[in-house]
Formats: structure tokens, sequence, C-alpha cells
């Protein structure tokens, strides 16, 4: 499953991480993590303290890499019309929801501050990063002056967390797609 140059410790981050996406904390068992990455049963408490240690290493793991692909478009060419399209279109499993935006739903995630944290962080350095580039558009005259770039961000977050609750819903993607469709159109620039 795993290459074979991948250390024990980065195996079991890997294997959490899949598992907090498909199970959550409560479903995903120091068990299931050793079996799905291959190690022995003493490896996790080698490498870290316990489950909670290592859910969290995961979460960062996760949330890092969201915002490395969150910029990777956002920071990239175009206008900031052309940056939120690419961000709103670009390829996702939506069927299996948002690795970072299912962790919210998870209560033993949400009562813990700490594994808490890298997802409030995330979606908050998300949002920021939408508002810069919503007031950019609106600096460039590419947007309306009267939009607000911190409440156009929150809008543009809540559609997509909603349009993958919806496209699981259904079990398609079309809701989620309808979604971004007419965000879009909204933000159309003028």
């Amino acid at each position: 499953m795993y290459s074979d140059g991948m250390s024990t410790s980065d195996r079991l981050i890997e294997s959490t991480r899949e598992l907090l996406w498909e199970r959550g904390y409560v479903g995903t068992s120091p068990k299931a993590i050793l079996e799905r990455a291959g190690a022995g049963q003493g490896s996790m408490y080698h490498h870290f303290k316990g489950k909670p240690d290592l859910a969290l290493a995961a979460i960062r793991r996760t949330a890092e890499e969201m915002r490395a692909t969150a910029a990777g478009v956002l920071d990239g060419p175009g206008t900031p019309y052309e940056r939120i399209e690419a961000y709103l279109r670009r390829e996702r499993d939506v069927l299996r929801g948002c690795p970072i935006g299912r962790l919210t739903m998870d209560p033993d995630v949400i009562a813990n501050d700490d594994l808490r944290a890298p997802v409030d962080e995330t979606i908050d350095w998300l949002r920021e990063r939408l508002a810069g580039i919503v007031e950019e558009g609106k600096e460039q005259g590419r947007f309306a002056p009267g939009l607000d770039g911190e409440s156009i961000a929150a809008t543009i977050v809540a559609t997509v967390q909603g349009g993958y609750v919806l496209a699981r819903a259904s079990g398609s993607p079309a809701a989620f797609d309808a979604g971004v469709r007419g965000l879009l159109s909204l933000l159309s620039p003028r």
C-alpha cells in the first residue's frame, strides 16, 4: 500500500489520515491504524505518545496538504475571479467529502483543543486567503465595490463544505457542481 522507502512513522501518519477521513476519530482504532500501516504492535507507541498524538500528527499533515493544494490554485495565474473559479472547480473527490471539513463533524475532534486547532487554523487560513483575493478584485474594479471580502470568503467556504454534504447525501457530485455554478454566477465580474 505504501512505498518501500516510507518510514514507519510516515506509514502510521498516512494510515491515520485515511482512517480519520473514512471513519472519524472514534472509529479509528490503534489496531486498524497498525494493520493499514503494516506496522508492528509497539510501533505506534515507539513513535507517538498514543492515539491522540498520532491523530494530531495526521490532522496537521492533512491541514498542511490542504493549504498547499489551495495555495497552488489561489496563488496561481489569472484574475481574482479566475483564481476563485479554479479553486472551486479544482478536481476533488466530492463524494468522500473534505478531509478537514469532515473533522468538524467529529465530536471527539471538536472537544479536544489540540486536535481542533489545525482544523480551525486551516479554515481560517482559507477564509483569509479568499477574502484577500476578493479585496484584490475590488481594487482592480473586477468585483463590485460593495462586496465584503470576509463575507464572500465565508460564502465560498460554506458553498464548498455544504456542497460536499449535499453530494454525499444524494450520492452524486451534481449538488456540489450546482452550488459552484450558482456561486460563480453571483461572483461573475461586472
